[in-house]
This record gives structure tokens, C-alpha cells and sequence, in this order.
């Protein structure tokens, strides 16, 4: 039978339902006693040779760091929460940008007491971190961990709201490597080869960063602390406090585990197969058992676990073995995208830069009508199948076909912007945008004098001809332009020089579905293997500016715990396509009431066939392309009304839940407000 209880919430009086599930751990999230075995029976993937001796458990602490004092009443004092993750101040994906973007509509409820935990890394964080004195119960602790060799920086992180920073240089505690990956092995059975250079960081920072929870609980034991982890990277510090015991509460989000993203891409029944999957024979099958144990370790051992989508909740449900307590979508700070009245006005200035590159790309073979050209567009991580560019160029020409049989179509050109490995630019694609720009160059000279000569005719009365305006040597030089321009060949397929031609997926796709640019084709492709920035000698556009200037975006992912980019579309109000498969398609047909009519058109990919999601992708396609010129203003004003559903101020509720649950947890009797929790 459910019970229901009204507890109260330290931190907020507006906090909503939230379900909980029984939690069979003691307070503060430690993990039950387990029987103890030998080491070598604990050793799954090799870390010690088969003929090495048993070895008794030990704590290769000193007694003094063993030690934690007793937590008084700490009624009084409000918690502090430091969120940890390996991206603070460094960009190295997806959890970048939810750090960066949540970190003011976190400020907004925490104040002065919301800080952030990350590596220090030399390179990024001159640009990302401005480094400041500190005071108090931080810089005591952050004092005791310089006393013992880690040299730590507190400042302020460069983005809006400028939070509270603290990194750590984990690299001093290579020295102790060796006792700290004994003690994964002995505490937690976490076996790791010593030539695993990306786990022995992972493992230095998160021992770093349970020293400095350490050094906080003994300056200040009656204070409050909240510790909220992302990802296995910044997660080991999680079982290492459970097993030690400190009065810090915890939680875990995985943002998508990492065992998912590898089975998805080598399965394509991956969905289907999931429930069925041994999680640890299939993380040794791909060589990263550490890794998943990691994040398996962590997600256990929190206090709170949480995944960003329901899609994501699923699939660490059985890869990990725990369900996630709370859902956190992920958000933007829409103000970052905000144009008001201006942005029809940018998507038209940035449109004609498209066309620019555009012009240089097709025309020297062939042209075609601009003001009937619509630009769609994919982008994100290289990954073919995962991210749906395979279904994508499977729609390209089910919509080419169809529009061959349209009289007068309008011409679709298609972008693929990712990162694969490349040579270089393609020298050919190069040389066009230089003469185009040589070409524009010169007739922006003549503007001047030319407008000279309609005023003086004008002004006079007399009636103008060819000749007054373009003389004979204007005549020639423009048509030796245009003739170096001309080339006899198709325009290409691909922007750069990729390393390995022949057998990229996205071009052997392309070439076999002939769609190769000809000339009576209304869709034509550009795969454009390198972010575009504004510093390209091709586009020249920054990511976000591209994005403006385009009609559509499509993200017909097949495994996307969250997504990000058709966010973005809709906060620039650019329409964008994504998928049931997709957390943020999960979230938009779960929480969105007609989302086509708002600029997001959701994909069927769940329990469908990929040539049932080929044909839908087609069928929304075309009905796009038929829109005309004031439909679409219109659909894009709505897109970009609606883009305040996912900014940070709608969806950080999720955390504060989750951070309110975790608190109740470790500490139910001294909360303040109400939150109501039921046992189920």
C-alpha cells in the first residue's frame, strides 16, 4: 500500500510531487556490506597475473584521514551544493553546454552557495577561468589539500553568472596512483590495466575530489553539503564517498551511458535487444569494463540517481541495473538566443552568405533560382548510424525522386555538418570561393563609379544606355572572370579531403544512391566534414549563424540520449526535425500538445522499420518544401515564440527536485517547506 508523507525542503517552498523509489542503502547513500573475497576472484579483466598471492584489505589511508568527526545539528546552516563534472571549464561535449548554460538559473535559487568542481587544465583555463581569493570553511579545506601536494584554484567561471569555480590539478596524485586504483580494486572491484591512460585521470581526479569532500567535512562538521556528479568521467568520487562514509549527499546523472552508445551503433535492433544484454560481458566485449563499472559504481552508490530523458532512464535501467529516481531535461538560456524583432531580419542577412558559399559551389557548373532554394541541414558528433544521417540520406533521395516530378520544384540544398577525419580543404572548393569573392570584390568597385554616372545622367536629362554605364574594358575583365569560373566538371559532393574516401559511410551512401549534385536534381548535398566556424575560408560562419540562416534542421537520430542541436534550431527559430528515440523527442511528445504546429515535427522511430521512418522523414520534407516563403515566416515566428519552453527557468525545477529528494533522504528531519514523497 502507498504511503504518502509531507516532509519540507531546505531550500524552496514551491517544490512539486516527486516519485520515489525505496532506497535499500544506509544515509548518505553507502553500500551495503558485501562479503569479502579474495583477489583474485575479484578478478575479472586481468589486473593481476594469474600466480599473484591473496592479499588481505586494508585502508592505505593514514588514521587521521580515516577520521571524520561526528555531524552535530546543522539545523541553521543552509547546504552547500558543489556540482562536479570533467567539462567544468573545459569544452569537450554535450555536458559542457548543460553546465554552461544551467549555471545562472542554478545561482538564482543557490546564491553564493552553489559552486562547481573540475579539473584544471592549463590550456582552457586561461580563457575559461579567472582565478580570485577565497575565504572561510572553502579556503581551509581547499589549505589542507595544498598541504598535502594538490595544488587547487578557486575563481570564477567566464559565462554568464560567473559562478564559483574550484579546480583541482589531479596530477599530483599520480604519485599515489597505484594505492588509489588498489583501493577501486579492493573497495569496489574495479580492475583497470595500467596503460589506460584516460581511467588513471578519471581515477586521480575523483580520489582528488574526495579528499577535498574530506578536508571540507573536517573544517566545517556541521555544514550541509549536496554533491551532484555528471558522467563516469567525474563520477568515481561518488562510490569512493559512500564507502567512506561521508556526511555528503549525492547525486548521479548519467547523461548516456557509455556501454548504450557503443551497443547502439554495432546493433540495429538495439532497442529490441536491450532488456536481454549482459552489461559487463558486453563492456569487457568492447574493452571499456572499467569504464562502465565506473559509471555502474556511481549510479549505485548516489544517493539520487537521475538520467536527462526518459529514452536514457530505460536503457541505464538495464545496462546499470538501477532505475533513475528523477528525470532531467536538459535546457538552454534562451536569452543567449534572443533576437528580438531582429531575427527574420538576421535569417535574411545570413541567408545571403549561404548563398554566397552557394554561388561558388554550384555555380561555375550550372545555377539555378536562389530565391526558390531552401536550405536544410544535420549536424552533430560523426556518428552515421547513431546520429541518423544514414536515415537522413535515405529521405534526401526518396525527396529527390518525388520532386522530379513536380513541375517547376523548388532546389533543396542539403548540408551534413559534422567532424570526420580529414586531409585538408579540397582545393577545387577553395579555389571557387577565392575567384567568387575576387569577382564580388571587383563589381563592389564598381558601384561607386557606376552610380556616378546614372547621377550625372540623370542630372542632366539625358537617356541612358549599356554603354554609359559598362564600358568595354568593364565588358571584358567581367567576362574574364566569369570564364575562369566556368569549370566543365560536376560540383562536389564532399568540402574537404577526407582521410579515408572510399570507405566513409556518408559518401558511400551518397554515391550509391547517385545523389552526386547533377544538375537536373532538385536536392543537391554539401557534406561538410569540419564545424563550421566564422574563421572557414568556405561559409564563414559561426555554428549558431549557420543555423539562422537555414529553413530546417533534421536530427533523425537513432540513438540520442538528449539533442541538443534541434534546441538550438528552435531557439533560433529555425523548425528542426527529431525523433521518438531522441530524449528530447521523448520529452517533446510527452510534455507538447500538437508540437508540428510549433515548428517540431517528431519521427517515429520506436518499433518502426528504418524504411517506415524514410518514408515519414520523405512525407514531412515534402509537405515543407511546398510551404511558401510567407508560411514559413509565419511557422518560424511560432518556433521561435515557442523556444521559452526549454529555457533553463522552465526546466531547472528537475534539479531542484532532485536536490531536494537527495537532501530528504540523508536528512529528512531537519528540512524546511514542504515536498511530498510517495513510497511506492
Amino acid at each position: 500500500m502507498a504511503k504518502r508523507g509531507v516532509v519540507s525542503d531546505p531550500v524552496s517552498t514551491d517544490s512539486l510531487p516527486v516519485m520515489v523509489k525505496p532506497v535499500k542503502k544506509e544515509i548518505g547513500g553507502a553500500v551495503p556490506v558485501r562479503p569479502r573475497k579474495s583477489l583474485r576472484d575479484r578478478n575479472p579483466d586481468r589486473s593481476l597475473p594469474p600466480d599473484a598471492p591473496d592479499v588481505p584489505r586494508k585502508d592505505l589511508r593514514d588514521p587521521e584521514e580515516r577520521a571524520v568527526p561526528p555531524t552535530p545539528d546543522f539545523e541553521q546552516k543552509p547546504p552547500l551544493l558543489f556540482e562536479c563534472g570533467w567539462e567544468v571549464c573545459w569544452q569537450l561535449g554535450g555536458i559542457y553546454t548543460v553546465l554552461r548554460t544551467k549555471a545562472r538559473a542554478m545561482q538564482e535559487r543557490w546564491g553564493d552557495r552553489y559552486y562547481l568542481i573540475g579539473p584544471y587544465n592549463p590550456a582552457t583555463a586561461a580563457s575559461e577561468f579567472e582565478e580570485m581569493p577565497t575565504e572561510g570553511i572553502i579556503r581551509e579545506a581547499l589549505d589542507r589539500l595544498r598541504q598535502s601536494g594538490i595544488p587547487c584554484h578557486f575563481g570564477r567561471w567566464l559565462i554568464p553568472g560567473r559562478p564559483r569555480v574550484i579546480l583541482l590539478d589531479y596530477r599530483a596524485r599520480f604519485p599515489r596512483l597505484g594505492d588509489d586504483k588498489y583501493l577501486m580494486w579492493n573497495d569496489h572491484g574495479i580492475g583497470t590495466e595500467a596503460s589506460d591512460g584516460e581511467v588513471n585521470e578519471v581515477i586521480a581526479f575523483g580520489f582528488t575530489v574526495t579528499e577535498f569532500f574530506r578536508a571540507l567535512t573536517q573544517v566545517a562538521p556541521g555544514q550541509k553539503v549536496l554533491a551532484h556528479f555528471h558522467e563516469w568521467m567525474g563520477g568515481v568520487a561518488v562510490p569512493r564517498i559512500s564507502h567512506e562514509k561521508l556526511p555528503i549527499t549525492t547525486v548521479f546523472t548519467t547523461h548516456a551511458t557509455l556501454l548504450g552508445r557503443y551497443l547502439a551503433s554495432d546493433n540495429p535492433y538495439f532497442y529490441d535487444h536491450l532488456p536481454f544484454f549482459h552489461a559487463d560481458e558486453q563492456a569487457d566485449k568492447y574493452r571499456i569494463l572499467p569504464r562502465h563499472l565506473i559509471e555502474k559504481a556511481a549510479a549505485h552508490a548516489s544517493t539520487v540517481f537521475t538520467t536527462v530523458s526518459n529514452v536514457t532512464a530505460y536503457e541505464a535501467e538495464k545496462l546499470l541495473g538501477r532505475q533513475a529516481d528523477v528525470i532531467l531535461p536538459n535546457g538552454l538560456d534562451i536569452r543567449r538566443f534572443e533576437a528580438p524583432h531582429e531575427f527574420q531580419h538576421q535569417h535574411n542577412e545570413i541567408k545571403s552568405v549561404i548563398h554566397k558559399f552557394v554561388m561558388g559551389h554550384f555555380f561555375p557548373s550550372y545555377s539555378f533560382d536562389l530565391d526558390r532554394t531552401l536550405y536544410f541541414f544535420t549536424s552533430g558528433r560523426y556518428e552515421y548510424k547513431n546520429k541518423g544521417i544514414d536515415l537522413f540520406i535515405e529521405a534526401l533521395w526518396r525527396l529527390n525522386q518525388r520532386l522530379k516530378q513536380i513541375d517547376n520544384p523548388p532546389t533543396v540544398i542539403c548540408f551534413i555538418i559534422t567532424k570526420a577525419s580529414i586531409r585538408n580543404i579540397n582545393v577545387d572548393a577553395l579555389q571557387n570561393q577565392v575567384r567568387l569573392n575576387e569577382l564580388q570584390k571587383y563589381c563592389q568597385g564598381l558601384q561607386e563609379e557606376i552610380g556616378r554616372r546614372i547621377f550625372m545622367a540623370a542630372a542632366s536629362g539625358r537617356e541612358l544606355h549599356r554603354g554609359d554605364l559598362i564600358d568595354e574594358e568593364v565588358s571584358i575583365r567581367l567576362k574574364r572572370f566569369t570564364n575562369a569560373i566556368r569549370t566543365h566538371r560536376q560540383p562536389l559532393i564532399v568540402t574537404h579531403d577526407l582521410t579515408d574516401d572510399a570507405n566513409d559511410p556518408t559518401l558511400k551512401h551518397l554515391r550509391h544512391r547517385w545523389l552526386i549534385n547533377n544538375a537536373d536534381d532538385p536536392v543537391k548535398v554539401v557534406f561538410h566534414p569540419q564545424f563550421v566556424t566564422a574563421t572557414s575560408p568556405l561559409i564563414g560562419l559561426d555554428y549558431e549563424q549557420f543555423v539562422r540562416g537555414c529553413h530546417l534542421g533534421v536530427f533523425p537520430s537513432y540513438y540520442e540520449p538528449w539533442g541538443y542541436t534541434p534546441m538550438e534550431c528552435i531557439a533560433s527559430g529555425v523548425p528542426a526535425v527529431t525523433t521518438d528515440l531522441s530524449g528530447f523527442g521523448s520529452y517533446v511528445k510527452e510534455h507538447v500538445d500538437r508540437p508540428h504546429e510549433h515548428g517540431i515535427t517528431v519521427i517515429h522511430r520506436r518499433n518502426k522499420s528504418f524504411e517506415q521512418a524514410a518514408d515519414e522523414l520523405t512525407d514531412y520534407m515534402i509537405y515543407f518544401a511546398s510551404l511558401n516563403r510567407r508560411q514559413r515566416i509565419e511557422l518560424r515566428n511560432k518556433t521561435e515564440a515557442f523556444s521559452e519552453q526549454f529555457d533553463w527557468e522552465q526546466l531547472i525545477k528537475h534539479y531542484h527536485h532532485a536536490h531536494d529528494l537527495a537532501l530528504h533522504r540523508t536528512s529528512p528531519a531537519q528540512t524546511q517547506g514542504k515536498i511530498e514523497v510517495r513510497m511506492v
